[in-house]
């Protein structure tokens, strides 16, 4: 009964007193991108939500629109300023993802809504993570986040799929508050974030030629 009416509403009873109460740094925060990286404030991308259905996700910028000569953006770790690397170590980044779940596109706690071309590269198995909202945090997110491998972080967001509930939710975004005061597996090793994922075959087959 909790998934989907009572999270949905358990959802809407946090998010709307959050909102009221955050307006005033999310102006803020958005005056300082504003003026440290310039226009638009907001990073704009097409996400799979539940079911797979896209969306647009919002989140405040953290990078510069710097390109090369032929007119590409540069590497993400050489556009990726110090004061956006302090909005996603303190995750103020993902604040903006709030009206993403007064919307009904996301959920406070499910698993983090990737990439649409990950959609043909994911396992039956791994697809399932889409059975339910993708979330602002999630179980992944507390066990390891972006210093997890793909294989490791979506067999935590299956078993969240299977053992959803209120409890659960609440006992992850309490860790959450945590692991973001310790700022704790920000990215990836050698990364600016997460490496791109290739599909499990991909990864299987790098491994095993890893001496």
């Amino acid at each position: 009964m909790y998934n989907p009416f009572g999270k949905r509403l358990f959802d809407l009873l946090l998010v709307i007193p959050a909102l009221l109460l955050l307006w005033p740094l999310l102006l803020g925060l958005a005056l300082l991108v504003r003026l440290k990286l310039g226009g638009p404030v907001l990073f704009k991308q097409q996400r799979p939500g539940l079911n797979g259905r896209p969306f647009t996700l919002y989140k405040f910028r953290t990078m510069t629109e710097a390109r090369d000569r032929t007119g590409q953006y540069l590497p993400d770790a050489r556009r990726l300023t110090h004061f956006g690397q302090w909005l996603r170590h303190t995750s103020l980044d993902e604040l903006p993802e709030l009206f993403n779940v007064l919307k009904g596109e996301m959920s406070l706690v499910g698993p983090r809504p990737l990439l649409l071309q990950y959609l043909e590269r994911y396992t039956p198995e791994q697809a399932r993570r889409h059975m339910v909202r993708p979330g602002i945090t999630g179980w992944a997110q507390i066990n390891g986040r972006n210093a997890l491998s793909w294989e490791e972080k979506f067999k935590l967001d299956s078993w969240y799929v299977d053992h959803v509930s209120w409890g659960l939710d609440v006992k992850i975004l309490a860790l959450t508050v945590w692991k973001t005061l310790r700022r704790e597996g920000i990215s990836q090793p050698g990364q600016a974030t997460m490496e791109e994922f290739l599909g499990s075959y991909s990864v299987s087959s790098n491994a095993s030629k890893s001496p």
